[in-house]
């Protein structure tokens, strides 16, 4: 059988969602903690990548399980891989899934909030899950340039590069907008595939267009240049969280 989880986790301890050579990933601590249950190794499959230090709401992934191995009710499942893991890691939820359901390749879109703390000084309690940013910054200018992210387009000049060669860096951005609540601003950035530190490209340079160092309409022409030169700044990993992941019904 075929199992979901959706699984929440502060990343500030973390190189990254995936199995590492070099550092502890989530996925491993999961893994560890389904073979205590479950008494069998097991590989879990997840939806997205994430950088060290980046946090998820909602990680989705999946496993398969012999149904003899399932001793409890399925209700129970997520209790006792909490039971398991680290106080910083918790599946929200567990679930059957259909036999040819993929975490990944199902996938349909994502969605990431960026979080920036905008008041000369910051929030202790929110140090580990905002950035900070003191200077006062052009709230339109930001929604401005935003706009320019939406549609499909060449990300290229937002990227990082990978030591390997992408087939495409041509994504689809849905939804790039900004939300105010006093001091905090969220970046919502929704689309259907991000390039590596991407997100943290756009908001990056966002901020930048907010501070004044570029005009919202210089967007256009970092993109139309296809070189990470030519872009703003990343901006730090722990503003950053994978929201949501969407699936056809």
């Amino acid at each position: 059988m075929r199992l979901k989880l959706t699984i929440a986790y502060d990343g500030a301890n973390y190189a990254g969602w995936q199995i590492q050579k070099i550092g502890l990933g989530v996925q491993q601590i999961v893994e560890e903690a389904i073979a205590k249950i479950f008494q069998q190794q097991i590989r879990i499959h997840g939806s997205s990548r994430t950088d060290t230090g980046v946090h998820a709401r909602a990680m989705i992934a999946h496993f398969d399980l012999p149904e003899d191995r399932l001793r409890m009710p399925m209700n129970k499942v997520a209790l006792a891989l909490n039971a398991q893991l680290p106080e910083d890691i918790r599946v929200m939820e567990a679930r059957e899934a259909a036999e040819d359901f993929h975490a990944r390749f199902d996938a349909k879109g994502k969605q990431y909030r960026y979080f920036v703390y905008n008041h000369p000084a910051m929030d202790p309690l929110l140090r580990r899950q905002a950035w900070h940013v003191p200077q006062k910054l052009d709230l339109a200018a930001i929604r401005k340039a935003a706009t320019y992210f939406k549609g499909k387009q060449d990300f290229a000049a937002f990227a990082n590069n990978r030591n390997y060669a992408m087939e495409t860096t041509v994504r689809t951005l849905f939804r790039c907008e900004l939300k105010k609540a006093g001091p905090i601003l969220t970046f919502i950035i929704e689309g259907d595939g991000f390039l590596y530190k991407m997100c943290r490209g756009i908001v990056g340079t966002l901020i930048q267009c907010g501070a004044g160092k570029f005009p919202p309409t210089d967007i256009a022409k970092m993109l139309a240049a296809k070189d990470r030169r030519m872009a703003g700044m990343t901006a730090p990993a722990h503003g950053l969280v994978l929201w949501k992941v969407f699936y056809e019904s």
